[in-house]
């Protein structure tokens, strides 16, 4: 059995691409440290600049710590800094990699590695599928790669290429597996989620059809949705589908200001508000999440004061705020009026301060009610204590439930009652009449 240590940065795109990929090298045993492993995986990330030198540093590090074992597992790196940067710039910098995988071809990368680490005595493996690395609880279901779209600020198509569908009997038979693995919450990811299938002549809405009623399904989560996707069409068909889908809506609008979504080049109509509008007309209880990007080049006070406001009217659940970085090779990086690094984190730190206590006051109101609970893990400091989730926080990027009590054990989803609140989390107790 092949020892593997790995490392996923970045996005749950990446997570699931090394899921496929070290399930497809196949009986596998994952340990704690670099030295006990046949194979360091690295799956990269390249989409902004800190993201870049996060990819070289791990790997540098990784390098100076391998060159001194005396029996050394093969270094294998895959994902997006070798889609942005080619293999052959990367391995005159890193010639310790044995192995690079670019992002063209994720299906080949199993076979690839085998192929790498069959001159070290390790025989080719029956291929048992998909590595799971998120737990009992949940699992990301990447629909698509690439994008269609042309935002002035982004990597991605570069890096990526353009919209790539995966079938959707491949991924209706991958969702029904990861349930019959005791998977509850999918979890469907993708650079626009509601692009899916219009590279062919499909929509959304046929791959839900067939996901939505798979047995074993709890939840149904959608990330990454753009607001021009959210159509009255798509929002009408989840609002009569009802259960498993959560009406949580991740919508990446960027900005609140025109002119600023103009020079961003976000394809959709310049009002955000109209988004939020469809969304709460379908479904009024929705939970919303986005992420905005500030001191985007030409950002005025005026619009800064916009987004501002914005973000106070719309009461977000979730919000991710980002200081821009300019990349190379990107229209926005050329752009005239580049705002002050000191000025974008002082925005960022503005608004962060905003929904901190809009968050802290959404949450304030679940207490004393009752939710429904995924736990996800036992907590490692403290005995009896779990963390999970509720329908309106997603994994990795929201804030989390602490919970403990009768029945309470991960892969379990349990009704508790929430009996305190903080900034983002929340703390929920199980009562002796649900064990």
């Amino acid at each position: 059995m092949i020892s593997i240590y790995s490392i996923s940065l970045g996005c749950p795109k990446n997570r699931v691409d090394t899921e496929h990929a070290l399930g497809g090298i196949g009986p596998v045993r994952t340990v704690d440290a670099p030295e006990q492993a046949d194979l360091v995986f690295v799956n990269t990330c390249a989409f902004i600049a800190p993201a870049v030198e996060e990819s070289v540093r791990t790997l540098v590090s990784l390098a100076h710590d391998l060159a001194a074992l005396p029996r050394r597992p093969l270094l294998a790196v895959a994902g997006c800094l070798v889609g942005r940067y080619t293999a052959a710039a990367l391995a005159e910098d890193l010639p310790e990699v044995d192995l690079w995988l670019d992002v063209d071809d994720t299906a080949s990368w199993a076979g690839r590695i085998l192929s790498a680490l069959a001159p070290r005595g390790i025989p080719p493996q029956a291929p048992p599928g998909r590595l799971l690395s998120t737990g009992p609880s949940y699992a990301w279901l990447k629909i698509s790669d690439g994008c269609r779209h042309a935002c002035a600020f982004c990597t991605i198509p570069s890096i990526r290429g353009p919209l790539r569908s995966t079938p959707a009997g491949f991924l209706a038979e991958e969702a029904r597996l990861l349930l019959q693995s005791g998977v509850k919450e999918l979890v469907l990811v993708a650079q626009d989620v509601t692009a899916w299938g219009r590279d062919k002549s499909n929509n959304l809405t046929y791959l839900l059809e067939k996901i939505l009623p798979l047995p074993g399904l709890a939840r149904l989560r959608l990330m990454y949705l753009y607001p021009a996707g959210l159509t009255d069409s798509l929002l009408g068909f989840l609002r009569a589908a009802g259960p498993p889908f959560v009406p949580y809506f991740d919508i990446p609008l960027q900005h609140a200001a025109g002119p600023v979504l103009a020079r961003m080049g976000r394809p959709f109509a310049r009002n955000p508000r109209a988004a939020i509008e469809r969304i709460r007309k379908h479904f009024p209880e929705a939970a919303l999440r986005t992420g905005v990007i500030v001191g985007f080049p030409g950002e005025t006070e005026k619009d800064f004061e916009e987004l501002c406001d914005f973000v106070r009217e719309t009461r977000f659940h979730h919000l991710g705020v980002f200081a821009y970085e300019a990349e190379e090779g990107t229209p926005a990086a050329t752009m005239p009026t580049q705002v002050p690094d000191r000025l974008k984190q002082w925005r960022r730190d503005v608004l962060m301060e905003i929904q901190a206590e809009i968050s802290a006051e959404i949450l304030a109101g679940y207490v004393g009610g009752r939710e429904t609970v995924l736990v996800e893990a036992a907590h490692p400091e403290w005995p009896g204590l779990f963390t999970g989730r509720t329908w309106f926080q997603a994994p990795e990027v929201d804030g989390t439930t602490y919970i403990s009590g009768p029945g309470v054990e991960a892969g379990a989803l349990v009704e508790a009652d929430v009996v305190e609140s903080s900034d983002y989390d929340l703390t929920a107790l199980t009562d002796a009449e649900e064990a």
